[in-house]
């Protein structure tokens, strides 16, 4: 791994058009959220890619378009949060240029900051670079909701409540590994495609 300056990713990190080099450029960015001015974050470990219209797994296949999904098509760099079986929040980065729905879910996490804050929500004991797997448990113990979709990732002077930074970690192709994604068998072929990336740091 190697080291580079601490930023927050801008805009123009996230409008790329291949969201599977994304998904594999997330992983060791840090996810930050402050929540009620408690700050939180976490190393990410495990990431899904969707590529929009064209993959069946995507909740924007065939360009469809709902008042959740409309989001997906705003532009890269902004938050999609949904809920899953109608209790897990679960967060996604929405990538590419206006119009292109694609999207990456985060699955897992390193603590980084915040043990304290995420061990009062999960009520377990929590140290750092204890590892969430679980996108449910992700937005859990960040305190990631549903009202936070649409918001952007890139951070503002004030009102900042979600943001990611590269913190010098860079992850080889080497020390990751790709496999299909989980929980989408009603997609068919595209079910097969190894679009998600773990690492373990």
């Amino acid at each position: 791994m190697g080291r580079q300056d601490t930023i927050v990713l801008d805009r123009s990190f996230y409008t790329r058009d291949d969201v599977n080099e994304l998904a594999r450029l997330l992983l060791g960015k840090v996810l930050f959220t402050r929540i009620g001015n408690q700050l939180a974050g976490g190393m990410i470990t495990e990431t899904e890619a969707y590529r929009g219209i064209h993959d069946r797994a995507s909740h924007a296949y065939g360009g469809r378009m709902t008042k959740r999904t409309r989001v997906m098509y705003a532009g890269g760099g902004v938050a999609y949060v949904y809920l899953c079986y109608g209790i897990h929040s679960l967060f996604n980065v929405v990538t590419n240029v206006e119009d292109i729905p694609d999207a990456i879910l985060v699955r897992g996490i390193a603590v980084t900051h915040g043990c304290d804050v995420i061990a009062q929500r999960l009520d377990r004991k929590v140290e750092l670079r204890f590892h969430l797997a679980g996108p449910g448990l992700v937005s859990r113990a960040l305190g990631i909701t549903t009202g936070l979709t649409g918001l952007p990732l890139v951070r503002s002077k004030t009102g900042d409540a979600l943001w990611i930074e590269d913190r010098g970690v860079v992850v080889s192709a080497g020390q990751m590994v790709s496999s299909p994604r989980i929980g989408v068998d009603y997609a068919g072929p595209d079910a097969a495609l190894p679009y998600r990336y773990l690492w373990s740091p």
